[in-house]
């Protein structure tokens, strides 16, 4: 490496690795891990109150929640604004019962190297990645969904335990 050569990065999480350990802060400002959410599928949302898809997208995947169980699937939906406004927005979604965290920094976008919202990362029981959807396409839902069944009656859970997140 020549002189004032930047060190490589660490490459960005794939569909396989083990997800970051940082999904956001709540409104008490406690770091949110996927480790305490271990045995469900968790699902990770970036989201912003200006961005259209992400608004549409909310209620989706509250649905998608309620549908499955909050013992199966947790949804978090990490915002990406300034405190304030999330401070605000997570007052206006408490009767939601998907969790809504705040991205201080940017570290947890950055952890799961998010350049675009929204972008969604479905992580299985054991905490590991099992697929990364970036962008928003009308059509995008049916995947979503296809791969959140998909890692409910993945080979580490328990076949009485199965249910999908939406009937097809």
């Amino acid at each position: 490496m020549f002189a004032g050569a930047m060190p490589s990065l660490a490459a960005p999480p794939q569909v396989g690795d083990l997800a970051p350990d940082a999904i956001g802060y709540d409104a008490e400002n406690q770091q949110t891990s996927p480790a305490s959410y271990r045995g469900k599928v968790v699902v990770v949302s970036f989201w912003a109150s200006w961005c259209p898809p992400c608004l549409k997208e909310m209620p989706i995947l509250e649905s998608i929640q309620k549908t499955a169980g909050k013992r199966q699937i947790q949804v978090i939906a990490v915002n990406t604004e300034l405190l304030d406004t999330y401070r605000r927005l997570a007052r206006k979604l408490a009767d939601f019962e998907l969790t809504v965290t705040h991205d201080a920094g940017n570290r947890t976008a950055k952890a799961y190297d998010v350049n675009g919202i929204p972008h969604r990362i479905i992580i299985d029981r054991t905490g590991h990645i099992v697929r990364i959807h970036r962008g928003y396409r009308e059509d995008a839902l049916d995947e979503i969904v296809a791969d959140i069944n998909q890692a409910l009656r993945a080979r580490n859970t328990p076949p009485d335990a199965v249910k999908d997140a939406v009937p097809r």
